[in-house]
Formats: C-alpha cells, sequence, structure tokens
C-alpha cells in the first residue's frame, strides 16, 4: 500500500479495532466516500483491519501527509483522544462519530452516517477550537525537562502506593496556593471537566471557555476546593511528601514521578480542532448525557418548555 497522493483530497479515519460495530461503520464510511473520489488514509493498524473490506485504502505517515482535511473517528471519547495524538501537533479537525457510553467530544452516532458522508464530501462542518494543556516533569526541580507530553482533557497525578498519600505544594503563577496531602491532583481543560474531574467533584466548564481547573483528589485539609484559572496561567506542582506519584495525560500517556519531582502545566501552543456538523449549544451535549430530555422533563414536572 502506499501513502495518498497530496493533489487528491484525503480524509483519515480512526476506529475502535475492539468493536465490530465500529469497524463496519467506518468501513461504510470508507465505501461512500471513496465513490465519490475522496482518498482515505489510515494508521497501519486500522488499515489492515479494514482491508476486508475497503482494499487499498492509504496508510497515514506519522510524519505528516499533504491535504488532509479531517480525522473521522468512529468510537467514543477515548478513541478521539488517541486520534488526537497526532491530529493536534498536524493542526487537522477531528469529526466524531459515538459508539461509547457518554461521549462529549464525539456527538454524532452512527445513525447519522449518511449526513456525516454528504457533509464531508461537500467540506460542510464547523470548527471548535479547545484548550489543551502542555506538561512538562522535572525529577530535580531546578534540572532539565525528563519528560513532557500533552492534554486534551487532563492531566493527573496521583499517588503510587495505596498505604500512604502524597504531600503537594501547589503553585500558580508563581505563588504557592496550598499544600494538600492528597491521593493527587488534577488539572483539567474545560474539555475535561466533564470527565475525571466532574467525577472528582470539579465543575463542568463550557468548552469554549479559556481557562484551567485545579482538582485536589481526596485531600486531608480544610481548604481543597477545586479551583479554576486564567488560561495563561502557570501551575507548577511539587512532590514533596509521600512515595512518589504517577503522572497520566489522558489516561493514555505515563511516567512515574519519584518524590522531589516538579510538574508545571501550562497551555499548549496548539488548539485541537474538533469539527461539528452543525452548531449547537453545549447545553444540548450536556442535558443528552447528563440531564433529562425535554419530554422527560415535561413528564417529571408537568411543566411546558417555550
Amino acid at each position: 500500500m502506499t501513502s495518498p497522493s497530496s493533489v487528491q483530497r484525503v480524509v483519515a479515519v480512526q476506529t475502535h479495532l475492539g468493536r465490530p460495530e465500529a469497524i463496519a461503520a467506518t468501513c461504510e464510511f470508507v465505501r461512500s466516500v471513496t465513490a465519490h473520489g475522496l482518498v482515505v488514509a489510515a494508521e497501519t493498524d486500522v488499515a489492515k483491519a479494514l482491508q476486508s473490506c475497503s482494499p487499498g485504502i492509504g496508510i497515514i505517515d506519522k510524519d505528516g501527509i499533504d491535504g488532509l482535511e479531517v480525522v473521522v473517528v468512529f468510537g467514543g471519547d477515548g478513541t478521539i483522544l488517541k486520534s488526537a495524538e497526532w491530529a493536534l501537533t498536524k493542526k487537522v479537525p477531528v469529526l466524531g462519530v459515538n459508539l461509547g457510553h457518554v461521549g462529549f467530544l464525539a456527538e454524532l452516532e452512527v445513525s447519522d452516517l449518511p449526513r456525516i458522508v454528504d457533509q464531508v464530501i461537500r467540506r460542510d462542518y464547523v470548527i471548535e477550537k479547545r484548550l489543551v494543556i502542555s506538561v512538562e516533569l522535572r525529577t530535580d526541580p531546578d534540572g532539565p525537562v525528563t519528560w513532557h507530553s500533552f492534554a486534551v482533557n487532563e492531566v493527573s497525578i496521583e499517588k503510587l502506593s495505596r498505604r500512604r498519600m502524597i504531600e503537594v505544594l501547589a503553585q500558580v503563577d508563581g505563588l504557592p496556593v496550598s499544600r494538600w496531602g492528597c491521593d493527587g491532583l488534577l488539572v483539567s481543560t474545560p474539555t475535561g471537566s466533564t470527565a475525571y474531574a466532574f467525577s472528582a467533584g470539579g465543575p463542568v466548564m463550557w468548552p469554549e471557555l479559556e481557562a484551567f481547573l485545579m482538582v485536589p483528589l481526596s485531600a486531608h485539609a480544610l481548604f481543597a476546593r477545586p479551583l479554576v484559572l486564567g488560561p495563561e496561567s502557570e501551575v507548577v506542582v511539587d512532590l514533596v511528601g509521600g512515595e512518589g506519584a504517577v503522572l497520566w495525560c489522558d489516561g493514555r500517556r505515563t511516567v512515574d514521578a519519584p518524590l522531589g519531582s516538579r510538574v508545571t502545566v501550562r497551555r499548549h501552543e496548539n488548539y485541537l480542532q474538533v469539527a461539528r456538523l452543525s452548531v449547537q449549544p453545549f447545553t444540548n451535549r450536556l442535558v443528552k448525557k447528563f440531564g433529562l430530555s425535554v419530554e422527560g422533563f415535561r413528564t417529571r414536572y408537568g411543566q411546558t418548555l417555550s
């Protein structure tokens, strides 16, 4: 198989390889768009899985491909986060088709497939820009960066040992905010506020906001409230007690952080671009995932909504 030509229109696909229904929907999408002259590309493992239904599919070169328009992702938000690992740096929008349970990045359903095909062919979608955070680890606070990554949802600093809490000293913009004995600490984007941070008691933030969210995990302290920070803030977390920690970015990329390490979090230079087929308030997605439908509201409360 060869890489698709840069002179043709190219779209990429990503799919959840552990879900047959995701592979089947991806195959249907590939057949439909290639029938209209588009070239479809995929990473090697996905391309191999799709060969049975779509022979000759291209393979994305992770070092870049000219003319790539959009990545269409079949799965849940986790599959989109996987795609973000290369789509972010290439500044390619991601369009999610939800086959997961609770999806906020992937709002479309498989039943929307004909519409998805039509609007991708016509380039009829809008782009939402999502704030992304950059994460740096120094095992010596005054030493060089020993590991770095990014997070679309959150970076979590979690204790290594079940027996003991970790102690963290959190600074914002060079000033100490608090010292917590805790199970860990999250720094989240607005996108990630409906994920781990939500489960940990943090507020839901509308995704168009440019802000960070800092959430202590099971902190043994009188003051341990989630904090909403400005987009230009820099968060520095020093591991000052305990048996070390482990860092997770989006639950996918991880590294151990020994006692004495310093974690620095700031905004990333790039945004994640999320493609939407229609403009609708985030409230719609929020109600769909966590709340009542309009009919459910009327049934429960006997009220008429305007």
